[in-house]
């Protein structure tokens, strides 16, 4: 940060469809319009290579982990529609598997073998045409240097480049350095965005009060302890975009109106 100016990487990632879910919801699976900042920061492990707790490795030993506490991150984006499926989702609770097989040892079913559960029918909501616009700022410009060599060219990723979903692929659109100034400007900037309560860097002037949405606590980080995921969390708001009286970052690079960007720290609550 330098004054007013701030240095930050941008990605813009496509999805043809994608799916971001709102965890508390079951029998119909509800759709964020953005991922998480976990789901962001999980795809840039991923193309870092960080063989984590899921490996059983311990990601705290890894400097590329160690870098990526200190990032900053902004998350944006918008779609083009919203449609629902209908599917089944198999069920591996053992009571699922005896209701549908009769007993524990069986997995034959009129005759047939079987994948072994149940299955329960469900509905997911799902977007369409997706784009996601991700700034990415650092005090260590060189680790900035790093990600997008690794985003053009992830030879070291462990899986495909998914966001949301396993299915849900990504292609990178765009990876681009860009300038950060600050500015106030009241407009409508067609995009959905996640707006941290406490957003970096500290020193610009900010009413959280003044942020139109719905505030959640969105997951920020994860790791495992004893089987389970202990999650870390930022306090933001989910803005439609309208934004009046407030101060924030802005790329005027982007696009016809430019585009706010609000970050928030990797260290969570």
């Amino acid at each position: 940060m330098s004054g007013n100016a701030c240095q930050a990487l941008r990605l813009i990632l496509y999805q043809p469809q994608a799916h971001y879910r709102v965890p508390f919801t079951y029998q119909r699976r509800h759709t964020y319009p953005l991922p998480s900042y976990s789901a962001v920061r999980g795809l840039l492990g991923n193309i870092l290579g960080i063989r984590g707790d899921t490996f059983g490795e311990d990601p705290e030993k890894n400097e590329d982990f160690q870098k990526l506490k200190g990032l900053k991150m902004g998350i944006c984006g918008r779609f083009e529609s919203k449609t629902t499926e209908y599917t089944w989702l198999r069920n591996l609770a053992e009571t699922q598997h005896v209701k549908a097989f009769g007993a524990v040892e069986n997995r034959v079913r009129f005759g047939v073998g079987e994948h072994p559960g149940g299955q329960s029918p469900v509905l997911i909501d799902l977007l369409n045409e997706v784009r996601i616009v991700v700034y990415l700022a650092h005090e260590d410009p060189s680790f900035l240097e790093k990600l997008s060599q690794k985003i053009q060219n992830p030879v070291g990723r462990l899986y495909p480049l998914y966001l949301g979903r396993a299915e849900d692929w990504v292609v990178v659109e765009e990876i681009k350095k860009v300038s950060l100034g600050v500015t106030s400007k009241d407009a409508h900037f067609e995009h959905f965005f996640w707006v941290p309560e406490k957003p970096w860097p500290p020193d610009i002037p900010f009413d959280f009060e003044k942020v139109q949405g719905l505030r959640y606590r969105v997951p920020i980080f994860w790791e495992l302890r004893d089987g389970s995921r202990d999650f870390r969390y930022v306090s933001a708001k989910l803005n439609d975009g309208r934004f009046q009286g407030v101060s924030f970052l802005f790329d005027k690079s982007f696009g016809r109106k430019g585009l706010p960007v609000f970050l928030a720290g990797m260290e969570g609550e």
